[in-house]
């Protein structure tokens, strides 16, 4: 090579490594970008806290088509957003098994996780360089849209982010006098990925205020008003308590269970339940007054005055979930003394055997014969006392389990505090529809003080004091 040809390509070679200086100078903005539908997207860096792969996220109730659930991330619930139902984009039925994709960002100090379908890289570009959205882009609002940029032979939209996640308050400060078109309502189906109107995503009206992505997330995270801030936390202790006690969380006692909630964080300055003790600690308030144990004169009394007028010879009573007895011994006494003409018949029921074994052979305490148990006791040739002969005989200890097939008559009285709660909610409704049945024109049903029917049956109610008495509507 000659020398002036030599010189020559050092002179290219020179211009080359400084083209290049200067390019790596003026790069200014960098961008995580990935891909929705094969469309190339990016957000801007500084939101992006982390890249990460998740799954089985946990669903809340209520929320927005593109609102997945909510992520334990280290410790923090965090919110999940699916940005293809965000943008009206078709999502593949989803695998549960299946690790999605997430950006975790930040904006205004609100977490959340977005699910996209693929993360590409990190791109360093010059803000000179981005371009004004064009209305092209018809398949994602342009107000959300902060530009185009070209990077390497491809076009990536550029999302504004703040815009997108930000309250509504927080949007409109951003861009003053923009046009508000107001979205449909939304009402969320369970599992499913429902596309949203197309540029309605991005906000739903709910009690006539206007709520954005942020919004709800807020309310889902820990950022709204006390009661919207607790549902996540409820549905932890919701999973807790049937892991730990096998306690359903339902209708049944879900107006319970949001009280004790707020009453019981404030006592123990905690938000989930950590172990056993904790599930205790939260459910004791729960069970009906004196739950294992004999009744008061005065609870006796509640009971009674609750009881329908009924002159029938027969009162038949059907009590799932007896336990040891007290609670039957002490209702066959109620019973006795509110239809004294009646003969009472109990059937007693319950999945422990060693509690139905013992019920027949239970002792009774010495201080209840001073009690206003005492017309139906007897006293033995050993001192002990025990019940009548017309008390144990108006009831029959069975072991079964109310979920099951139950061959009993029509009867008067439905006495099942608590049980519902242990149940699954399938079973709920069909141990209430077995309610139902089995009750009589005038029968009523009692359930525990702090249940309610569930919201899909139909009874009429007799309110006294705390406790209440379903009759059928």
């Amino acid at each position: 090579m000659s020398a002036e040809n030599e010189t020559l390509v050092a002179t290219e070679l020179a211009q080359q490594l400084e083209e290049k200086k200067e390019n790596a100078a003026i790069v200014d903005f960098k961008m995580v970008t990935f891909s929705l539908a094969d469309k190339d997207y990016s957000i801007d860096i500084m939101h992006v806290k982390e890249i990460a792969k998740a799954g089985r996220f946990t669903y809340v109730p209520n929320t927005l088509p593109f609102v997945l659930g909510v992520y334990n991330l280290r410790g923090e619930i965090i919110p999940i957003l699916d940005l293809r139902i965000f943008f009206n984009i078709e999502v593949p039925p989803r695998d549960e098994n299946k690790l999605e994709n997430m950006l975790i960002l930040s904006v205004e100090d609100q977490k959340f996780g977005v699910v996209v379908d693929k993360i590409d890289k990190v791109i360093g570009v010059q803000k000179s360089t981005i371009q004004p959205p064009h209305p092209l882009f018809g398949d994602i609002n342009i107000k959300y849209i902060d530009g185009v940029v070209e990077s390497n032979n491809r076009l990536y939209v550029l999302l504004d982010i703040t815009r997108i996640f930000s309250s509504k308050e927080s949007a409109e400060a951003i861009a003053p006098g923009a046009n508000y078109e107001k979205p449909q309502k939304i009402v969320k189906q369970p599992q499913q990925a429902t596309a949203v109107p197309k540029n309605q995503a991005a906000a739903v009206v709910q009690g006539g205020m206007v709520k954005s992505p942020a919004d709800i997330a807020k309310g889902i995270s820990g950022g709204a008003a006390e009661d919207e801030a607790s549902s996540v936390d409820i549905k932890f202790i919701s999973e807790s308590l049937l892991t730990y006690k096998n306690f359903t969380v339902s209708s049944v006692n879900s107006s319970w269970v949001k009280h004790r909630y707020l009453e019981w964080s404030k006592e123990t300055k905690k938000t989930q339940l950590q172990n056993s003790d904790d599930a205790d600690s939260f459910l004791k308030t729960f069970w009906s007054p004196f739950t294992n144990n004999w009744w008061s004169s005065e609870y006796a009394d509640a009971i009674a005055k609750v009881l329908p007028e009924n002159s029938a010879k027969q009162i038949v009573v059907w009590n799932p979930g007896c336990g040891k007895g007290t609670e039957t011994y002490s209702l066959a006494c109620v019973l006795k003394k509110r239809y004294p003409g009646a003969k009472i018949r109990i059937y007693a029921q319950d999945i422990d055997l060693l509690n139905v074994s013992n019920a027949g052979l239970m002792s009774v305490p010495a201080n209840l014969a001073s009690d206003w148990y005492a017309p139906y006791l007897t006293k033995k040739a050993n001192g002990e006392y025990t019940f009548s002969q017309e008390i144990k005989d108006s009831i029959m200890f069975e072991y079964h389990d109310c979920k099951n097939t139950n061959a009993l008559p029509a009867v008067d009285v439905i006495f099942a505090r608590d049980i519902l709660s242990l149940l699954d909610e399938k079973a709920q409704e069909s141990v209430v529809a077995d309610f139902i049945e089995k009750m009589k024109g005038n029968a009523i049903a009692i359930i525990g003080e702090n249940e309610d029917m569930p919201d899909s049956f139909s009874f009429g109610e007799n309110a006294v004091g705390a406790l209440v008495a379903y009759t059928k509507d």
